[in-house]
């Protein structure tokens, strides 16, 4: 019985980490491809729910900020690509 809570207690302490590492890696996917950053966000925020030490409190802080900025990137580039797709590079050729 003891060595079940303490594999269960050596997993809360991975989910942790690993949901801090995703945190990360969701702000930084943001900014290059948003709908990554989003996806990895949305995963290190369930893990952080598994476990309720500091760093899942840190980790939920930097996934909540990875979805947020990756939902706001993501809605600005679909914006711009649908702007593109309807009216074409016609500003841009006209400059020339």
């Amino acid at each position: 019985m003891t060595e079940k809570k303490a594999v269960k207690k050596e997993i809360k302490k991975d989910t942790g980490t690993i949901s801090y590492i995703l945190g990360i890696i969701s702000i930084v996917m943001a900014v290059m491809m948003p709908l990554s950053g989003l996806v990895f966000g949305i995963i290190g925020r369930i893990q952080s729910k598994k476990s309720n030490d500091e760093l899942s409190k840190k980790a939920k802080k930097y996934n909540t900020i990875g979805i947020i900025l990756s939902s706001i990137l993501l809605i600005i580039s679909l914006a711009i690509n649908i702007y593109y797709t309807i009216n074409g590079l016609n500003p841009f050729i006209s400059l020339q």
